[in-house]
């Protein structure tokens, strides 16, 4: 069982930046052949897939996030990151972090206009 434990969200303006960390409890071979992954669930809204890390680091975002938000990983330490600049309100939503098919609880991010 895979326990990932997500941080770093927040209230930010539009315009800013935040980076969020998701750290995973399984061992580091697990972790380095594994996809990872941010979603996102806004509210009202279903969760919908935000970027993905592959185990060789091949990345794949949504049309959305293009050139503003950037997804990295640490196989050492066993986490996996969200650099997310220029949010806009629409980006609120409560992130949730992905691997092997097991949920962190999620990180809050709301964004003021």
């Amino acid at each position: 069982q895979v326990q990932l434990v997500e941080s770093g969200g927040g209230l930010v303006q539009a315009g800013g930046s935040l980076t969020l960390s998701c750290a995973a409890s399984v061992s580091v071979v697990i972790f380095s052949t594994s996809a990872a992954h941010w979603y996102r669930q806004a509210p009202g809204k279903q969760r919908e897939l935000v970027e993905t890390i592959t185990s060789i680091g091949r990345i794949n975002f949504a049309d959305y996030v293009k050139g503003r938000f950037t997804i990295a990983r640490d196989n050492a330490k066993k986490a996996v990151y969200l650099q997310m600049n220029s949010l806009k309100p629409e980006n609120t939503a409560v992130y949730y972090c992905n691997l092997r098919g097991c949920w962190g609880q999620g990180t809050q991010v709301a964004v003021s206009s």
